[in-house]
């Protein structure tokens, strides 16, 4: 039997990149999977979604709740991130940023949880290693990321004892449509694969299927004495200490 037969999971971003890698492997396992972002989705059933818009979390999830009963599993994905050093963003952008980062997933997990608690369901949040370290100019990212971790630990300690699960993916530089453009927007595409490979242990960067495997782990019942975790997908990455 697939580990997800018979359940429902919603993956918010799940149109492209990590999300849909999840939403795919999810589906591969026999769950019935939406996915919630700007626009529709032509793979998965999905939910047009403004994350900026503090009412479309409780929408979202009241939609998926209409069309299928049930709610099993939660993947908060969708964010963004803006580039620009702290004297140059505006309130306005910093607040937005942290509004589709961090205050969604907030308001996604208050509206499912009187559905995932009679479902005993799982709740995996996609943070950042920019939750744990920094990259110049990214200050609302990077404040959102640690800020999603820490939510991620307060809701497994919250609502552990009521058979709900949380934990959080920390992926580093993962080979996504949008790093993959953004390589070859580079000068010297060739020389920065070769650089961005040469800075993980592992000497390569990472895949979406690699953390789509993890989250299918998580949300399984085989993870079922785990929450609370944050765990780093990144080849080594933050493991690697610069040179003397």
């Amino acid at each position: 039997m697939k580990r997800f037969e018979g359940k429902v999971a919603l993956v918010t971003g799940g149109r492209s990149g990590i999300g849909q890698a999840i939403a795919r492997r999810l589906r591969d396992e026999g769950a019935r999977v939406l996915t919630a972002q700007r626009g529709h989705d032509t793979e998965f059933e999905s939910i047009s979604v403004d994350f900026s818009d503090p009412q479309s979390p409780r929408a979202c999830i009241e939609e998926v709740i209409a069309k299928t009963g049930q709610l099993d599993v939660l993947i908060n994905n969708a964010g963004m991130m803006q580039e620009a050093r702290i004297e140059e963003m505006s309130y306005e952008d910093w607040h937005k940023n942290l509004t589709v980062n961090l205050t969604a997933p907030f308001l996604m997990i208050q509206a499912a949880l009187p559905h995932l608690r009679l479902q005993r369901g799982n709740i995996v949040n996609i943070g950042s290693i920019e939750g744990l370290g920094a990259n110049p100019g990214h200050a609302a990212y990077c404040a959102s990321k640690a800020g999603l971790h820490g939510l991620t630990r307060a809701v497994a300690i919250d609502h552990g004892n009521e058979g709900i699960r949380c934990n959080a993916i920390a992926p580093g530089w993962i080979d996504t449509d949008l790093n993959l453009d953004f390589i070859e927007g580079m000068e010297d595409p060739d020389a920065f694969r070769r650089d961005i490979g040469g800075i993980h242990p592992v000497g390569r960067t990472g895949k979406p299927d690699e953390v789509a495997a993890l989250a299918a782990f998580l949300a399984a019942s085989e993870s079922g004495f785990i929450t609370g975790q944050i765990y780093t997908v990144d080849g080594g990455r933050m493991a690697k200490l610069s040179l003397p």
